[in-house]
């Protein structure tokens, strides 16, 4: 089945992490379930509140890659890797719709980074405090890793920002 284009208001699931628990790299699956209000089911750090899901985009992680970091999708405990969509463009309160059924709604962009993180002492920088998003769980469902990642609304109403 043919895939359709992606426009600057979309992207693709490049890939989808968990770990079982925290402080360690989470590892790729071919799909898991989001749960409302909760977070990728089976993931560590899924419980509730405002960071129930987060995500990285690819871009940002080629950006680590090109500094020397040998990374991957999941190193930085991301749960949804996106490929074409830079979401720490977009503003918090942004719901984006995952596949055909997920709902999100970005809570918080960037995060501290913890004491001691591998990569920023291996290449003297992180990404993920800057530009990883995280999100809560309005509508769930299945994600899977080639799913379009879609811009519905963002809360000033320009859904064109990028």
């Amino acid at each position: 089945m043919t895939q359709p284009p992606l426009t600057n208001r979309t992207g693709r699931i490049h890939a989808v992490s968990v770990s079982d628990r925290k402080g360690v790299v989470k590892h790729n699956v071919p799909e898991a379930r989001l749960l409302v209000e909760h977070g990728l089911e089976g993931d560590a750090h899924a419980e509730g509140g405002i960071r129930q899901v987060s995500l990285l985009s690819l871009q940002s992680i080629d950006k680590m890659v090109a500094l020397g970091a040998k990374v991957k999708p999941g190193d930085f405990a991301e749960n949804l890797t996106v490929d074409g969509l830079e979401v720490m463009t977009l503003p918090v309160g942004t719901r984006l719709r995952v596949g055909n059924e997920v709902l999100l709604e970005i809570t918080q962009i960037g995060k501290t980074c913890h004491k001691g993180c591998a990569i920023r002492e291996q290449v003297g920088d992180c990404v993920m405090p800057r530009e990883g998003v995280f999100a809560r769980v309005l509508k769930e469902g299945v994600v899977k890793v080639g799913d379009v990642i879609e811009v519905l609304d963002v809360p000033s109403g320009d859904s064109d920002r990028q």
